[in-house]
């Protein structure tokens, strides 16, 4: 996963001859005004670990023209790794200086905004936290195999005539799509209609097969909401139940005492005795 990350960050730099190399005499007054606006927040300056990434990236390409992205990140990763500590503290102490500059515009930044500019930040903040996280969390799943929604009858047909529809953007192919679904008639919308029947099915027989596993390897937090109230209701009966069997095997030895009590009774002795003696 985190290999997937440094490919998607290595697609995203710039090219060689943008590429600044680290040094501590880097105008960080330079980089940061253009950054900072009323509009635009500074950006957070980059670690050093990503500086490295940036004055490697040409060299690895260069040396392994065929190479995927995600190679050559896991390449520059290990090469990070196994920097001797004298040559990481160059690219530390540059990163060192951008931070602290970093701070001192945020500073700047927050103090120029309005009670109503404070409170946008914040929540686009929240926002982007928000989109992370279920980022993470779809990547995650992902990873643990979990099924595929089930498709509709008009996904199964979008997915079978996409490449034919008119249009030259996705929007436009997607929307005469559409069109085309409005207009068929109830018998031809009943082969995807039934597709789709089928498609929840295998997905009711994975998912349930998922959770299984989910619950071995302890995560019941995965487990979808309504079969996680099911099984809270199988282990509450299990549970009365066992107590219902416990409670009842306690009473029994109870009830024999007190008739082992009574059975010595003054009251009890003396009617034994008539009784013998009549015999």
């Amino acid at each position: 996963m985190a290999a997937a990350l440094l490919g998607r960050a290595l697609a995203a730099l710039p090219s060689a001859r943008h590429i600044l190399r680290c040094s501590t005499t880097y105008s960080v007054e330079k980089w940061f005004s253009k950054q900072i606006s009323s509009d635009n927040p500074p950006k957070r300056p980059l670690t050093a670990y990503f500086r490295f990434l940036k004055d490697q990236q040409p060299i690895f390409r260069k040396q392994n023209p065929d190479v995927s992205i995600l190679e050559i990140a896991k390449k520059i990763a290990y090469a990070w790794k196994e920097l001797p500590v004298s040559e990481k503290q160059t690219y530390e102490a540059a990163a060192k200086v951008e931070r602290q500059a970093y701070k001192e515009e945020l500073a700047k930044y927050k103090a120029q905004l309005s009670p109503a500019q404070i409170v946008a930040l914040k929540e686009e903040r929240r926002h982007k936290r928000a989109k992370r996280k279920a980022m993470r969390k779809k990547r995650e799943l992902t990873v643990l195999g979990k099924p595929k929604r089930p498709r509709t009858g008009f996904n199964i047909f979008m997915s079978e005539h996409f490449h034919e529809a008119k249009g030259i953007s996705v929007q436009a192919k997607m929307k005469n799509l559409f069109e085309e679904w409005q207009d068929l008639s109830s018998s031809q919308k009943q082969t995807y209609l039934q597709l789709a029947e089928d498609d929840k099915v295998r997905y009711e027989n994975e998912m349930k097969s998922w959770e299984e596993q989910m619950v071995d390897v302890g995560r019941e937090d995965l487990i979808r909401y309504k079969n996680r109230r099911l099984k809270k209701s199988r282990v509450a009966t299990e549970k009365k139940t066992v107590k219902k069997v416990v409670s009842k095997n306690r009473v029994k030895p109870i009830k024999k005492i007190q008739r082992t009590k009574d059975s010595s009774s003054p009251e009890v002795i003396a009617k034994l005795k008539t009784k013998n003696s009549e015999e």
